[in-house]
């Protein structure tokens, strides 16, 4: 009987602000739960990676949700881009069986995500005071022709608005 090494690695603290790819897997590593799931974990970014090699246009909103019993299970955001990608699937189940995956079959499943809401409070962009003396300068230095008028009219709307922040 031959004796394996463990594959277990105990977690080592470095920075607490480290936030790398490296360092959450040292994370799942350093937990026994955790460590079961890192080879799963593993198995399905690889699946991932593989799928959106084979449809790079259609699988960037597309996420591998399962893949037991040689059955793949995708999620897809919504009935549009599932019909399209339902045309697609031999030619995607094709490609993974040449990249070695057995796959077959693939299932759909249409997951509908909540709306990201955009918030009320926005940032404002301050200018430099240079900026806005440059942008001064050349709205003086612009000669008054029709071709200019459009550059004058915004620049002096930024230099009122400017100084109506002030």
């Amino acid at each position: 009987m031959t004796m394996r090494a463990p594959s277990f690695t105990p977690f080592k603290q470095s920075s607490p602000f480290t936030k790398t790819a490296k360092g959450a897997a040292e994370f799942l590593r350093s937990h026994d739960k955790m460590a079961a799931l890192l080879p799963s974990i593993t198995r399905m970014a690889a699946l991932q990676k593989d799928c959106a090699a084979a449809l790079p246009a259609m699988f960037t909103h597309c996420a591998v949700l399962q893949f037991e019993a040689d059955q793949l299970v995708l999620s897809v955001p919504n009935a549009a881009l599932a019909a399209r990608l339902k045309q697609q699937c031999p030619k995607l189940q094709e490609q993974l069986l040449q990249r070695g995956w057995q796959v077959n079959a693939i299932r759909l499943k249409v997951q509908v995500s909540k709306m990201l809401v955009k918030s009320t409070a926005s940032n404002q962009l301050v200018l430099p005071s240079q900026a806005v003396s440059a942008f001064e300068e050349l709205s003086e230095a612009l000669e008054n022709s029709p071709r200019n008028q459009a550059l004058k009219n915004a620049l002096g709307s930024l230099m009122q608005h400017r100084r109506i922040a002030k």
